[in-house]
């Protein structure tokens, strides 16, 4: 089956820097859509052959003005926004004696509230026209503790209470909000919490010094398999889907 519902619509990305954002970055202009990806810093985005020309902007979702004023252009200079991602995240580990309040409320300003800054924006020009979907890149930490992630779990907990908030409200103007919630992904996130070169086996293992299960599946994710779930939420073969939390961890945390 492949999926449709992406020629030519035009999808606003936030984190497309790498990882996982810039593995959605590639698919959606694959499957025809008109990117308009964003980072701190603009992403460099490579050619692609027979897919529309993608357009690259520096965007600090903390700053609300800022995504106001990139929405309100892209509305006007690109087209009507049809699908927004949310993937800009960052992570803050530490146990929660050793977290300070400027490191708190960096890791909420763009976890959770630039979630809010996008999908308000976002919300207030799908409105009118009835249409769009959004889908919010969580995590598997929003529902399960992690030793030493408090402040990246806890904001994850927020952007997808906020999301299926925002779900419901949009629901009956044919506009579906959904969430991602990735495990241990290959990306640079990830790996930078490993100490030696044996991280990916113990996290596929387990670490049960933190109380961490392992990945039934025996792998971490790639990018593209978290881009992917993104894709298929977005399709029209998902247009029955809304509020949905989909993890895509493996099995790690035993739930669906």
């Amino acid at each position: 089956m492949r999926l449709s519902g992406f020629e030519g619509t035009v999808a606003l990305v936030t984190g497309a820097g790498g990882g996982i954002g810039a593995a959605l970055v590639r698919l959606l202009r694959a499957s025809g859509s008109v990117v308009v990806a964003t980072d701190l810093l603009a992403p460099a985005l490579a050619a692609q052959a027979e897919a529309p020309a993608a357009h690259a902007a520096a965007l600090d979702v903390a700053d609300a003005a800022a995504v106001d004023a990139l929405v309100e252009r892209v509305e006007r200079e690109i087209g009507p926004i049809g699908f927004g991602v949310n993937v800009a995240g960052v992570l803050q580990s530490g146990t929660i004696d050793t977290i300070d309040d400027a490191e708190w409320r960096r890791v909420f300003a763009v976890n959770a509230d630039g979630v809010f800054h996008v999908s308000r924006a976002l919300a207030r020009v799908m409105k009118p026209r009835r249409r769009g979907a959004l889908v919010t890149v969580s995590s598997n930490a929003a529902g399960v503790p992690r030793h030493g992630m408090a402040a990246y779990a806890a904001s994850k907990a927020a952007a997808t209470m906020f999301t299926r908030c925002l779900g419901l409200e949009l629901a009956p103007l044919g506009i579906r909000c959904n969430i991602v919630a990735p495990g241990s992904t290959l990306t640079p996130m990830q790996t930078g919490m490993w100490t030696d070169g044996d991280g990916a086996r113990r996290v596929i293992a387990g670490l049960p010094e933190i109380y961490k299960a392992g990945i039934p599946l025996g792998k971490l994710a790639t990018p593209e398999d978290i881009a992917g779930a993104v894709m298929f939420l977005l399709s029209e073969q998902a247009g029955h889907i809304a509020m949905s939390d989909l993890y895509v961890d493996g099995g790690a945390t035993l739930r669906a």
